[in-house]
């Protein structure tokens, strides 16, 4: 059994470094597959996504202000991009997602769980080995799996470049509608 690469460096939490578990996932890679758990306790596999631009941003926890606010702004802002979906990731469970999303009133928000064996979390090498939590990150996936934008925040209590971000998205999506 192949033991999961441990990465230091790439982020800290209340500046304090952590380890990140998982491989790093970057531009021009195709995006690994995933199993997640939806509010509704139904799979979500990364398959049932393919075909379309995606946005999938990951955060420690909807229930903090920084993962509130980047989960509010990105599903606000893809409305306007087209056939772009967002998806958010946390480990929070299936249950407290559920429950943000409708104090948030965020009907129709794609979240999804790592909770149960961190299938995303080590697959984009987000897991934060420390806490078992997901550090902050935001990948772009075109219509082809292919990924291109990949941003692993510095500090993980501060926001993703959100203008980079949609417009990687931007750009993925006019390729999908031109081809």
């Amino acid at each position: 059994m192949n033991a999961i690469p441990e990465r230091t460096g790439v982020t800290t939490f209340r500046g304090r470094p952590v380890t990140l578990l998982g491989p790093a996932v970057g531009v021009g890679d195709q995006a690994p597959d995933f199993t997640l758990v939806a509010p509704d306790m139904s799979p979500v596999a990364s398959a049932s996504l393919a075909g379309r631009v995606r946005i999938v941003s990951v955060v420690p926890s909807l229930e903090t202000p920084v993962c509130d606010l980047q989960t509010r702004r990105f599903n606000e802002e893809v409305a306007g991009l087209g056939d772009v979906s967002v998806l958010t990731v946390s480990v929070d469970l299936p249950f407290a997602q559920a429950r943000w999303c409708g104090a948030a009133g965020i009907e129709g928000a794609l979240v999804g769980s790592d909770h149960r064996d961190l299938s995303f979390g080590t697959a984009y090498g987000v897991v934060i080995k420390e806490f078992r939590l997901l550090a902050r990150a935001v990948f772009v996936i075109d219509a082809n799996d292919t990924v291109v934008h990949a941003e692993y925040v510095p500090e993980i209590g501060e926001h993703p470049d959100y203008d980079a971000v949609l417009a990687a998205a931007k750009s993925a999506e006019s390729a999908r509608r031109a081809a």
